[in-house]
């Protein structure tokens, strides 16, 4: 057993250093619905995968809303939320991919798809439009039997 003098050291020692353990301690802050969602719809569910967390109505999908309802309060940023899913399950996680590397053509295919589709169909346009131009302007021929009868219908009338 400490002596009486040693064991009010302690005590003293404990009780000015309580303040500082409840400081060390990040309170606990109110997470809005919001900023849970605007999260979750950017994560795919492990178990629904074509939906996001936030539309799953999956288990898997409320605990992963929990979790990150709860590294909200704890202080994380919705970036750090965002990157402790990626560390866990990887870029596939993502709903949008990165704009990086190989992904980035998943972002830059599709628009220059449309732009040639739209520049063939420009150009076969003008082409059927020239050639159905083209046929109008063209007199069918005539053979010399059907000339003289028009003539004879013409100055018989």
């Amino acid at each position: 057993m400490p002596s009486p003098r040693v064991f009010a050291l302690l005590v003293t020692a404990l009780f000015l250093m309580s303040p500082l353990a409840v400081r060390a301690q990040q309170p606990a802050t109110h997470v809005g619905e919001e900023a849970v969602y605007e999260i979750a719809a950017q994560l795919r569910c492990v178990v629904c995968q074509n939906l996001s967390v936030a539309d799953s109505p999956s288990e898997m999908a409320q605990q992963m809303r929990a979790m990150i309802r709860e590294r909200l309060a704890t202080g994380d940023t919705p970036e750090q939320v965002v990157q402790y899913f990626v560390e866990r399950y990887g870029d596939w996680i993502l709903l949008a991919p990165k704009r990086q590397g190989f992904t980035l053509l998943v972002w830059v295919l599709p628009p220059l798809g449309l732009l040639a589709g739209l520049g063939v169909l420009a150009v076969l346009l003008r082409t059927w439009t020239r050639r159905g131009a083209a046929r109008r302007a063209e007199a069918p021929p005539v053979d010399t039997a059907t000339r003289e009868r028009i003539r004879r219908e013409m100055e018989g009338s």
